[in-house]
């Protein structure tokens, strides 16, 4: 095999600790290569482990108190929401924050309500008032997409106690399993959730005809100003029966974080396996398309590079070294 940086060694015996997701899902995967490629170039009794976690602020906290060494934080972007005070973490919690790396995965947060409702915007919904049940993720301070549904709900003038004087309610979830099925089944008459590309999305559409709204341009600016969150582009072939793209909330990729005093060694060799050996884990995915797989192959190694808070050094002096960033 072909490097583009000379393979690193660790002589030493280390202990790295990572957070991934529940355990089942792409995080953990990841973690998983991650760990087999560095105790491979470790020294003989070097230990590797994965916690449990959900991807949310849960992993951050885990990172700052010294928990584990890295964890992945979903959305990427939001990261800097944390990192520059805006929210997510207390004040001042998130400054030891640094990132080795950025993996992708396309992802957008989608509102989708029964079509037979016509409603066909975020004006039509003000308008009609409808008094539906929509489902959604909580929003208990750790889960990214509650969070993030909730504020924009707000930005939109639809908070949910103005949904609930209205005579609607929500059932909430944790992740697409629990939640969008909850639409697919006629529990809810609307969904709002993100991993657009999982099957849950596309068994909903296969028994129901569901509308999806656009999030307005005041909206999404809203939201950029006050948490620094992108827009997105959902592409007309996304999703059964769209005819034309639409914007909404961006939320995509998956955000490797670690502490500031994370040993340099480490931080680069973490870098240097997410690029150098990305066929791996590609391998892992490549029996889906790539734009209806979890991790969105093939790996870019200058996207990796790319971070919303600022690199670890170790993890910056690597892709300095493949050119990647600029000296």
């Amino acid at each position: 095999m072909s490097f583009s940086v000379p393979e690193p060694r660790i002589g030493r015996k280390i202990t790295v600790q990572f957070m991934g997701d529940w355990g089942v899902a792409n995080l953990h995967r990841i973690c998983g290569w991650l760990m087999a490629e560095m105790r491979w170039r470790s020294a003989a009794g070097s230990r590797f482990a994965t916690w449990s976690g959900t991807g949310g602020t849960e992993a951050l906290q885990a990172v700052i108190e010294g928990v584990v060494d890295a964890a992945f934080f979903v959305p990427a972007g939001f990261a800097k929401t944390a990192f520059e005070g805006k929210g997510l973490l207390p004040a001042g919690q998130a400054n030891r924050l640094r990132a080795i790396g950025t993996f992708p995965q396309d992802d957008r947060l989608v509102i989708a309500i029964d079509a037979k409702l016509g409603i066909r915007s975020l004006a039509d919904f003000l308008a009609k008032k409808p008094a539906i049940a929509i489902a959604l993720a909580f929003d208990d301070g750790d889960n990214m997409v509650g969070y993030a549904t909730n504020r924009l709900l707000d930005a939109a003038g639809l908070s949910r106690a103005t949904i609930r004087a209205w005579g609607g309610s929500f059932i909430e979830g944790e992740g697409p399993w629990d939640t969008i099925p909850l639409a697919t089944e006629g529990k809810t008459d609307a969904v709002i959730f993100e991993a657009v590309m999982t099957p849950y999305w596309r068994d909903l559409l296969e028994k129901r005809d569901m509308t999806f709204i656009p999030i307005d341009d005041a909206v999404l600016g809203k939201l950029e100003h006050d948490y620094g969150w992108a827009r997105g582009v959902v592409p007309a072939d996304r999703f059964k029966g769209l005819t034309a793209p639409f914007e909404t909330l961006d939320f995509s990729d998956f955000l490797l974080a670690c502490r500031d005093d994370l040993d340099d060694d480490i931080a680069y060799l973490m870098a240097w396996c997410g690029c150098e050996t990305r066929a791996v884990i590609e391998r892992q995915y490549k029996h889906l398309p790539p734009k209806d797989s979890s991790l969105t192959y093939p790996l870019v190694p200058a996207k990796i590079a790319k971070s919303s808070i600022p690199l670890h050094p170790g993890a910056e002096r690597y892709y300095r070294e493949a050119g990647l960033i600029g000296s």
